[in-house]
């Protein structure tokens, strides 16, 4: 007789260490796995049922705790962890590495005129745009102004960058002016991820202790963790944006290309995506999600009101989002 699985698994939490770079990356190849974004509404809606049950201490007849993380992580890849709404299919975590790399991979294809560049990083900014909108925060939601102006100035910011160093980079080789969509990348999310998180920045991200319990609110907080974002997005970039310039700079002068010069898409666009499965999820896990800084660092009259409160704690602990 099969012996019914436990009720007492955590599956609020990942289900590896997450103390751990190895235990990270595990976690981020599962939840940007591509194939999540294949499965049907049927597939979605079983999972969470199983999960949903699973928290009201429900088991369904024959699970397996194998079966179980698989249900949580199809759960969390699909359903806005704070509103519980299933969330645009573009703009999940799944989605990631199909979508840049298509977008990436055209963008490093059509850079050398004015109109293909202003279209690829339009298209690429209204991309982040949704991506942004899909996982903002159920707790300080965005409001429509505070998108508009997110996406408008990433936009610009972007569209400015490729520009002026297209023209930069006409007397120089042409292998510089394959760099140049990287560079407009790394400007925008410089400008965007910033703007689309400046509630955090004004009124700070809720801070806890070890336990969870939650001690207020730290804008000291919210800059270690943009920060984190900012950097962890740039990389996330670079390997797709920084290897292929190369590669393609060599192929472009085979014979191969020059008889079949519409293949330079394409084999762009696998490039991007072959780095990108590897670089989406070990960015993502170069820092703890929930990440922690020392009470030292903190605004001085929180520093105040928790030796007041807690005296013992000597850590907090904070989302960082992604």
């Amino acid at each position: 007789m099969a012996v019914e699985l436990s009720t007492s698994i955590n599956i609020k939490e990942p289900r590896w260490d997450q103390s751990t770079f190895e235990g990270r990356a595990k976690h981020f190849f599962t939840v940007t796995d591509p194939r999540n974004i294949l499965l049907s509404n049927q597939q979605l809606d079983s999972a969470h049922k199983i999960v949903t049950d699973y928290r009201k201490g429900v088991v369904s007849p024959g699970l397996s705790e194998d079966e179980l993380w698989r249900a949580k992580y199809i759960f969390d890849s699909a359903f806005h962890p704070d509103t519980g709404e299933k969330m645009i299919l573009i703009g999940r975590m799944s989605a990631q590495v199909p979508m840049n790399m298509t977008i990436t991979g055209c963008m490093m294809t059509f850079y050398k005129t004015t109109p293909a560049v202003v279209m690829w990083q339009w298209i690429n900014q209204s991309f982040n745009a949704i991506v942004n909108y899909t996982n903002r925060s159920g707790d300080a939601p965005l409001t429509v102004s505070q998108l508009g102006t997110a996406y408008v100035s990433a936009t610009t910011g972007a569209v400015a960058t490729a520009l002026g160093l297209n023209a930069l980079t006409k007397h120089v080789s042409p292998l510089f002016g394959r760099f140049v969509p990287f560079a407009a990348v790394a400007a925008a999310n410089c400008i965007n991820i910033p703007l689309m998180r400046q509630r955090e920045l004004k009124h700070g991200i809720p801070i806890t202790d070890e336990n969870d319990n939650r001690l207020g609110e730290s804008t000291q907080a919210a800059q270690q963790a943009i920060s984190q974002v900012v950097v962890s997005r740039i990389l996330m970039a670079s390997p797709g944006m920084a290897i292929p310039p190369f590669l393609m700079n060599h192929l472009e002068k085979k014979a191969f290309l020059r008889k079949f010069p519409w293949m330079s898409a394409p084999i762009q666009v696998g490039l991007v995506g072959f780095c990108l499965v590897f670089a989406t999820p070990l960015c993502c896990a170069l820092f703890p999600q929930k990440s922690s800084m020392s009470v030292s660092r903190l605004e001085p009259e929180l520093q105040e009101k928790i030796r007041a409160s807690h005296p013992g704690v000597e850590r907090v602990y904070f989302n960082k989002g992604l």
